[in-house]
């Protein structure tokens, strides 16, 4: 079993900060502060347009949101519309608005799906709102 002294540890600790290297000393990639970068992510902030209320379109966002991973909220709109923020991989955000909510489910007719960046936090998990 592999333990790790305490000034090694204070050291890494040190140098994850910003300190620089003294002379003679070296550190393992793995402990390199790029190491534990985040994979990408994307947000966006999507409306639905069409006959997309009343034919389950939140829930089917839930399971497909939840099924691609994806973090993020849906609610109806007091408009008609559906309002939904996804956050996650790009490719999965990217499948979740063009290919799935475009189609929506099988009572759904869409007719416009429109997307803008969003810088909010998206929260943890996948969320159905209620209607504003």
């Amino acid at each position: 079993m592999f333990t790790r002294s305490a000034p090694t540890a204070l050291f890494r600790l040190k140098f994850a900060a910003g300190a620089s290297v003294p002379s003679g000393h070296s550190m393992s990639a793995a402990a390199s502060p790029n190491s534990a970068s985040l994979p990408p992510s994307k947000t966006v902030r999507v409306e639905i347009k069409g006959r997309v209320q009343g034919v389950f379109f939140r829930d089917w966002t839930v399971e497909n949101a939840r099924e691609l991973g994806l973090h993020g909220w849906v609610r109806n709109r007091r408009n008609g519309s559906v309002e939904a923020v996804f956050s996650g991989d790009p490719d999965a955000v990217q499948d979740m608005v063009e290919r799935r909510c475009r189609v929506g489910p099988p009572s759904a007719v869409v007719t416009g799906v429109a997307s803008f960046p969003w810088n909010e936090d998206p929260g943890q998990g996948f969320q159905r709102k209620p209607t504003v």
